[in-house]
């Protein structure tokens, strides 16, 4: 049977999309290999959200053409959409695919075979209306279930909107029905994903607190994570039903970007720090134990050194539990780009950008650690993942807090209540119960 290989760049949504993308070449009798090694056929899903992930676009399709440089190369996702053209001038490449195109792969393509000039598909983002539902389920003990696409919002360092479009939802019901199907494939955690979920259903009369109302009432998921949601959009209906539900886990992932008034203006965010402070603390409150994850972008170029003292020191005063530390990147045709140029303004120096975002980063472990050790001796519920290559397992608690034990196959997919030791100068929690546990 003739082979195919996926590599996926970016967020959680890139990744189901991708799941779905191959579930139509195995309906096709493709046989699925691993990215890196031989293949007929080499399906890349690309992100554009920094300079670095266009960089990894690139190195792909070398990979993927030295290990069959007869391969037909397909590239998709954001970076195809925003810029076909330099995608499809990349030596190697013989399909790009538009945002639009891309869950209809055996529509545009009608052999998958080296061309001499490299085919393209990409409508206008404008004209992109449908939703195409997807969702990740690979050999791991989650999946990733997208609900919503596209976003209303413009950010002034952000090209999603250009990427991917305006925001657009499944139905409710759809989801459902599709979380039954993950379900009964045995997997025992779904991540819910989409570019801006807290705007999920507002273009079908539903929301995001219809949708996890329902989806905790699937039978077989016993696990749920909301990936991300924007602070002025996590509602305090939405907190206290985490609070009480049957399967949502006690985590959130608020994205704040800067800790500094001024900067958060600049990027057209639509909160500002008390607000954020507010949201961290009302989780709190309703949910003691929760993990908070936090995104933040360093070197947005209105971001002087008072202004990054200023977000650094916000961060510290909130009681979060680990960063995602970001470096800004300059991205054409974005409105932080064309008007610093249009003023003849500077960006930040990239040597500051990186000093900057490394101090984020230990800070970041300090947290990370800080929360960890609040744990120290407690039991919590962890669900077991497939082996590490040092031939242990890992796994996360209930609240995101990520534990090791010698690998028993036995035991990959089941959630059990293990006791949680202490956290060690590798990152790591030693435990001398059984069975022995390490945090990661």
């Amino acid at each position: 049977m003739p082979s195919v290989s996926f590599h996926t760049l970016g967020c959680k949504l890139n990744f189901a999309e991708t799941g779905t993308i191959s579930r139509q070449f195995q309906d096709q009798q493709y046989t699925v290999v691993p990215f890196g090694s031989p293949a007929d056929v080499v399906v890349l899903n690309t992100c554009t959200v920094t300079e670095e992930a266009d960089r990894k676009c690139r190195q792909a399709i070398r990979k993927a053409l030295k290990a069959n440089d007869l391969a037909c190369v397909v590239v998709t996702g954001c970076f195809a959409q925003l810029r076909p053209e330099q995608i499809a001038a990349i030596p190697g490449v013989d399909v790009v695919l538009g945002a639009n195109e891309k869950f209809d792969v055996f529509r545009y393509v009608d052999a998958f075979a080296k061309r001499e000039q490299t085919q393209v598909d990409v409508s206008c983002i404008d004209d992109v209306e449908s939703f195409g539902a997807a969702f990740s389920a690979s050999e791991r003990t989650r999946a990733f279930l997208k609900v919503q696409d596209g976003c209303d919002y413009t950010c002034s360092f952000c090209t999603i909107p250009m990427a991917r479009g305006k925001s657009r939802s499944a139905k409710v019901t759809e989801i459902v029905r599709q979380a039954d199907e993950i379900a009964e494939k045995g997997f025992k955690e779904i991540v819910i994903s989409g570019v801006n979920i807290g705007l999920f259903g507002l273009d079908k009369d539903e929301s995001l607190m219809a949708l996890i109302q329902e989806l905790d009432r699937v039978e077989g998921i016993e696990r749920y994570r909301i990936s991300s949601c924007e602070p002025n959009l996590l509602t305090d209906e939405i907190i206290d039903f985490v609070g009480r539900s049957r399967a949502f886990m006690p985590h959130f992932h608020l994205p704040l970007q800067s800790g500094d008034d001024f900067v958060l203006g600049k990027m057209r965010r639509r909160y500002r720090t008390r607000d954020y402070q507010n949201r961290v603390e009302k989780v709190l409150e309703v949910i003691p134990d929760a993990a908070i994850g936090v995104d933040v972008i360093v070197g947005f170029p209105a971001e002087g050194d008072e202004q990054f003292d200023a977000t650094y020191a916000f961060i510290e005063s909130l009681p979060v539990s680990y960063l995602h530390v970001f470096t800004y990147s300059e991205r054409p045709e974005t409105v932080a780009v064309d008007q610093l140029t249009a003023m003849g303004g500077s960006f930040v120096e990239k040597r500051i950008r990186s000093e900057r975002n490394r101090r984020l980063r230990v800070l970041s472990e300090k947290k990370k650690g800080a929360f960890y050790s609040r744990f120290e001796g407690q039991e919590r519920p962890v669900l077991w993942e497939s082996a590490e290559s040092n031939g242990r397992m890992s796994g996360f608690t209930d609240n995101h807090i990520r534990v090791e034990a010698d690998f028993d196959a036995s035991r990959t997919g089941l959630i059990d209540s293990v006791f949680l030791g202490r956290m060690n100068q590798n990152g790591m929690v030693d435990c001398t119960e059984m069975p022995l546990l390490n945090v990661l």
